[in-house]
């Protein structure tokens, strides 16, 4: 339903509480209390048979009985009875429900089946809902507890959603303690309707919220998830404790590379492509928070740790040289400004240790040195109880140097009773504090992972260097009919099909026929049981190497025959495979793929051959890929450094490599029934790869090609071609992440009035940031196209055309640039009228966009497209709105 009607939810006016009550201990009475206590200033309508008044309210006995609308109706009764209220609502047209009630799916099949009935009448009616199985929602900047949680948290800029209520009384009492406020807390429940990426979307344009907590449990709406995430991450800090670290997704592998890909490092992987910022538990996740809510993000890792004690210091580096940073060094200019006050034995380095007798003014002088540091980035106070130093006096130190910077300071004050006013100081003042260097050391790094997550999500790909080829008809045919794994020939021609470097496989089901092909490929050899029921062949013996003559052969072929029987009496032997022997390659690596339940195919780099498993290296990432994603997932492995180029062996040649795993993506994306595939190993030798194994199992799906995937692919079938007016050829298709130089280079060419023009002001280069913003597409919320003179021997950029989806889900708004050289010739009409048509197919209802006055260009395109033009109220400016009905003229 995207954000329709979230906003009735999050900033109601009239509220019905459906099971209202004035009877201690009872849901309906906490939460007309909270509502009332909270200072909610609406309409309070309490709704129960067997009342005619509660709370001083007027009570009705059925939410039809209403005579005027609601916003928000929260329901209180028992499960059984929540889908005759649900029905009730939509016939009164009430916008949001909370559904407090449990026993829906969580207790089985009777609950699973009322949660779907309401499901089904609550998408058909258009009324959202949160829960159920959920304890509310607060906002304490509107004053709304919406919620049977008995407090109100303070205001704040943090965004809090969670699926478990428990954790949500924990994270309440905590903020309370430490002064945290919240912008929005929201207690999520089953999510029979409104899911997490619901929260993300709404969150990430609500002005109020800063940073943005998640507790999850599971996700369901898993593409959804990711599209909202991948989004808002680039503007705010998305931190998740995800809990369930548990091993069971690979239970079941029937290969390398599902063993290596359990359920839980797949969420990793999901999460660091979205950019967000994973914690391991509700400490560091409260950690996270204290520092995101008060503190800006650091601008690097440099980190100074200003000490009274040498022990306490020590222990933050060494949490530091744990995640493997390093204090920041401390240049001449900084030495040199601490040697002018400290005494002779300070420690000359970071740690910056005062030593125990420092006086609150050494404190806040050494902290101005620090902020006057080009080489830091952030400081960590630490302060240690010593008999001369008072831990308010530093606290009020701190806050005074502080206090008219924008600049990440946190404070570790340990000790008990004696540091509790410090402590409150602190935290009243907006400064994190923390009981150990350890926890301090932790969230600010997480802060730098965020930071780190940002910088590669602005990062630009590098262009593929040549067309890559695939042959999806010939892989098809291979694997049409297929329920289980395909046979090692077939399974490395369908790798060649899509251009991975295999070196020639060939089968044989007898020893005749192992030594005609053993003759014929040329010696020496190596030779492999077949067998879908051996995966590991070199534990079966079914593995003989450097095979040099007849005799060889002949006698390879029966060892590997008795040996396989021997190892699985059971195991269905089909022959062996042959194909030519590789020696002493340079290094031995692993690629492959599993299809997750949850995030649909995930692809595996790592370190191959037979210590694969026990290494345990390796990587994961998610299609679709790109050179920059592949080359990221190669430099998550430990072998990485290996094929860089490793004491007398040459490097790998890593453009081939990061090919490797596009044309794996690819082939991904194009076969869905794809549930394992392996290479193990991808042999490299004097830098050039080649497998030399190949393993794929075939598993039905019934969702087609793209909508298995959890990030939307590149979208070929946008692709077109016309002619513009003066015969020039031109290629139409959708934006590329590579695209960026093309990008600025049509900007450079732009006059200041088409600048001005289409971006409402005047601007002199696209920043990092903005051309991130332009060509790293998330195709399943905006269509970006452009338009590409098809006969120029490199890429020149003619013209620009997007629409972008707004949070209805229903709404896009247009914008539209073409170089000055190339106006008037019917590029733009061409580009806009593609972007519209495409818009229709995806469900959008209206498209609008802003025009100024003096650009009749672009308003003479309007109405030959068939848009609206009217007036801004109060304004020149003119705004084009167009209905997709039928047809797009």
């Amino acid at each position: 339903m995207g954000q329709y009607n979230l906003k009735n939810l999050f900033d109601p006016h009239r509220i019905a509480v459906v099971g209202a009550s004035e009877t201690p201990g009872t849901i309906g009475n906490a939460l007309m209390k909270n509502l009332i206590c909270g200072g909610f200033s609406g309409s309070l309508l309490p709704v129960n048979p067997k009342h005619k008044t509660l709370h001083e309210h007027e009570c009705v006995q059925s939410i039809r009985d209403l005579d005027t609308e609601v916003d928000l109706a929260i329901i209180a009764t028992p499960i059984h009875s929540t889908i005759d209220i649900v029905h009730d609502c939509i016939e009164k047209k009430v916008r949001s429900a909370i559904i407090i009630s449990a026993g829906g799916k969580e207790i089985g099949k009777q609950g699973r089946e009322i949660e779907t009935k309401i499901q089904h009448a609550a998408s058909a009616g258009g009324l959202r809902i949160l829960g159920p199985n959920c304890m509310g929602i607060l906002r304490p900047g509107i004053n709304l507890n919406a919620s049977f949680a008995s407090e109100m948290p303070l205001t704040g800029n943090l965004g809090f959603v969670s699926q478990s209520g428990a954790i949500c009384s924990a994270i309440l009492d905590m903020a309370f303690k430490e002064r945290i406020g919240f912008s929005h807390f929201v207690s999520i429940g089953s999510m029979l309707d409104i899911d997490f990426g619901d929260m993300i979307d709404y969150l990430g344009n609500d002005p109020t919220t800063k940073s943005i907590l998640l507790y999850i449990e599971n996700l369901t709406n898993v593409r959804k998830f990711m599209s909202a995430a991948r989004s808002v991450s680039r503007v705010k800090p998305i931190i998740v404790l995800k809990s369930g670290r548990s091993p069971a997704g690979a239970k079941a592998a029937a290969s390398h590379t599902g063993a290596m890909a359990g359920e839980d490092a797949v969420y990793d992987a999901a999460f660091k492509r979205a950019g967000i910022v994973r914690v391991e538990s509700i400490e560091e996740l409260f950690d996270c928070a204290e520092l995101m809510a008060k503190q800006p993000l650091p601008m690097g890792p440099r980190l100074a740790i200003l000490t009274n004690g040498g022990g306490p210091g020590v222990m933050a580096a060494d949490t530091l040289a744990k995640y493997g940073k390093n204090p920041g060094a401390l240049d001449p200019e900084t030495m040199a400004a601490f040697d002018a006050f400290l005494p002779p034995f300070w420690s000359r380095d970071n740690p910056i240790d005062i030593l125990g007798d420092a006086s609150a003014r050494r404190f806040g002088q050494a902290m101005e040195v620090c902020f006057n540091s080009n080489n830091l980035d952030s400081i960590l106070v630490i302060l240690a109880p010593q008999a001369v130093t008072d831990p308010l006096s530093v606290a009020q130190a701190l806050i005074s140097a502080f206090s008219s910077r924008k600049y990440p300071v946190f404070a570790c004050w340990m000790g008990g009773k004696q540091i509790e006013a410090a402590v409150n100081a602190l935290n009243e003042a907006g400064i994190p504090t923390y009981d150990t260097p350890e926890r301090a050391v932790r969230a600010f790094l997480y802060m730098v992972e965020y930071a780190k997550n940002l910088e590669m999500l602005l990062e630009v790909p590098p262009k593929i260097i040549g067309n890559m080829d695939f042959d999806p008809e010939k892989a098809s045919s291979l694997i049409t009919g297929v329920t289980d794994f395909i046979p090692e020939a077939d399974a490395a021609e369908i790798l060649r099909a899509y251009g991975m470097p295999m070196i020639r496989i060939k089968t044989a089901k007898t020893e005749s026929e192992a030594l005609s092909i053993g003759r014929e490929t040329g010696f020496p050899l190596v030779m492999k049981i077949m067998s879908p029921d051996i995966i590991h062949k070199t534990d079966a013996g079914g593995v003989q190497l450097d095979l040099r003559s007849d005799k060889d052969v002949s006698q390879a072929y029966n060892r590997i025959i008795s040996s396989a029987a021997r190892y699985n009496p059971d195991a269905k032997i089909e022959g062996v495979t042959i194909q030519p022997y590789l020696p002493n390659p340079d290094f031995e690596i692993l690629l492959g793929a599993k299809r997750d339940p949850n995030f649909g195919p995930v692809i595996l780099f790592g370190m191959g051959g037979i210590y694969t498993e026990a290494l345990k290296d390796r990587s994961l990432g998610l299609p679709p890929m790109n050179r920059l994603l592949a080359r990221h997932l190669m430099q998550e492995t430990k072998v990485y450094a290996l094929l860089k180029g490793f004491r007398n062996r040459p490097a790998a040649d890593m453009e081939k490599l990061e090919e490797m795993i596009i044309r794996l993506s690819q082939l991904l994306i194009d076969f869905p029934q794809i549930a394992e595939l392996d290479m193990n190993p991808v042999l490299i030798k004097d830098g050039s790869p080649a497998a030399v194994d190949a393993r794929i199992r075939i598993s039905p799906i019934d969702v087609p090609s793209s909508l298995h995937l959890v990030i939307g692919p590149y979208p070929e079938e946008n692709e077109s071609h016309m002619r513009s007016s003066d015969g020039r050829r031109i290629f139409i298709r959708p934006v590329k992440p590579e695209d960026a130089p093309i990008f600025t280079e049509l900007f450079k060419k732009l006059t200041p009035t088409t600048i001005y023009f289409r971006f409402f002001g005047r601007l002199k280069e696209l920043k990092p940031k903005l051309l991130a913003r332009f060509t790293q597409i998330d195709y399943d919320r905006e269509i970006a196209l452009v338009a590409l003179d098809e006969d120029a021997q490199t890429d020149i950029l003619l013209g620009v055309a997007r629409i972008i989806n707004e949070p209805d889900g229903e709404t896009g708004e247009f914008a539209i640039l073409v170089g000055d050289t190339w106006q008037g010739k019917g590029i733009g009409s061409n580009l806009l009228k593609k972007c519209l048509s495409i818009a229709q197919k995806h469900g959008l209802k209206k498209v609008h966009g802003i025009v100024l006055a003096q650009n009749r260009n672009m308003l003479a395109l309007g109405k030959k497209l068939g848009f609206d033009i009217s007036r801004e109220p109060g304004s020149s400016d003119n705004q084009l709105v167009i209905h997709l009905g039928d047809n797009v003229s």
